[in-house]
């Protein structure tokens, strides 16, 4: 496997830009999720530079004036690491390299290497090597000092390759290594899941960091691991959970995240199989984000793009202890009342509104409403139940909370 990059405690400044497309305010929120990435990382951020531009500059994607004050304050500062807010090309990595002599990182180099430290399993593994080599390739010029051509001479001459050449080959070769790999685990997997028999299969799914893992610790009374960092799970967890009499298969899986390399998207196709291939999803949502309806766009994205939007879902919006709106005073006729100043009574009346029963406001943490989520993840699943076996129903009759047959 490609060796991780080490960011512990490594100081690290941040680069983003203002463009037509994204404000201000939106740079600002990208930049505190990137600030959260690198913490997860194991850096730490002395300071963010920001630049106002139509488009990044196709050189060094910031201007030069710019780039200057940023080496001076790497040279002072003695900063081991520069990450930019954007996926950089190999040219603009290579020239930025150049005039700043330390380590360049983009938000997908960043993610990779956060997905490298939390692969535990030799098929998660395997997917985010897969992922780093198809990242690599177009990068190998820019990465090796040492990489020239042949010198000529007695014994040299003749077609001869560049040994960057030689270095792009072996990638291929170990990228083609890893697809074979890859489908061969894939197989397995599907028999796996074929001999799950027709269990109801309930998928987690949601930004990540909004406490997926917690939840189906909670459910499931299973230890997955939980912390409050990004991409702590990166490994599907199934778990067979029972609600009153009635069993069904629930699946943790990788968070979703705004600008997710395309490199993971393909490589964790399969893991994403488990979500493609459940009959029920719960959507879960951190409420206590201020821009969790922009988390709630980007998961659905990324579901469409894996073909799984269109699935009956439950949104769980999680972290109610958390969530504390704006304070407005009453005597204030100044200021403009905006979602950020919503109670969670007056969230429900919004377009939440619109999806009826399907809605849930808990604290998995606090285990705050988690009979009335138990309920509601009940219906659903015996709802499916129903349709899948109309005359098994005798299997799992219906109980009402005080254990009476209905």
């Amino acid at each position: 496997m490609i060796e991780k990059t080490d960011l512990s405690f490594e100081r690290a400044v941040l680069i983003g830009i203002v463009t037509r497309e994204q404000d201000e305010d939106k740079l600002e929120e990208y930049l505190d999720e990137l600030e959260f990435l690198t913490y997860t990382a194991g850096g730490e951020v002395i300071k963010r530079f920001s630049q106002k531009m139509d488009v990044p500059n196709p050189k060094t994607f910031i201007g030069s004036g710019k780039m200057e004050d940023v080496k001076q304050f790497v040279k002072e500062e003695e900063i081991g690491a520069v990450i930019f807010d954007d996926e950089l090309s190999p040219a603009q990595q290579k020239n930025i390299e150049k005039i700043l002599k330390c380590k360049i990182l983009d938000r997908t180099g960043l993610i990779l290497d956060i997905f490298a430290q939390r692969a535990k399993t030799s098929y998660a593994r395997t997917q985010v090597e897969l992922a780093q080599y198809e990242y690599l390739l177009p990068r190998l010029a820019g990465m090796w000092t040492h990489l020239e051509r042949q010198r000529g001479g007695i014994g040299m001459r003749g077609p001869g390759e560049t040994e960057i050449e030689t270095d792009r080959r072996i990638v291929r070769d170990k990228i083609s290594l890893l697809k074979k790999k890859l489908a061969t685990i894939d197989k397995q997997m599907e028999v796996q899941r074929g001999n799950r028999g027709q269990l109801v299969r309930v998928a987690l799914v949601g930004y990540t960091n909004v406490g997926k893992s917690t939840l189906m610790n909670v459910i499931s009374k299973s230890e997955v691991f939980a912390e409050n960092k990004l991409f702590a799970t990166l490994d599907t967890t199934v778990r067979k959970v029972v609600i009153r009499n009635l069993p069904f298969l629930l699946t943790d899986t990788v968070g979703f995240i705004r600008k997710l390399p395309t490199q993971l998207v393909e490589s964790f196709k399969s893991t994403l199989d488990e979500v493609r291939e459940s009959d029920l999803l719960l959507h879960v949502v951190d409420i206590s984000h201020p821009n969790f309806e922009e988390h709630i766009d980007s998961v659905n994205q990324i579901l469409s793009e894996i073909e799984a939007l269109g699935k009956p879902t439950l949104m769980v919006f999680n972290k109610i202890d958390a969530y504390e709106p704006e304070q407005l005073d009453e005597d204030d006729l100044i200021t403009e009342k905006t979602s950020a100043h919503y109670s969670l009574k007056e969230w429900k009346k919004t377009w939440m509104n619109r999806l009826g029963d399907n809605v849930l406001f808990i604290s998995a943490l606090n285990k705050e409403n988690l009979e009335d989520f138990r309920r509601k993840v009940y219906e659903a699943v015996r709802k499916i139940h129903i349709t899948r076996f109309p005359y098994n129903n005798f299997l799992y009759p219906e109980y009402d909370k005080y254990g009476e047959k209905k």
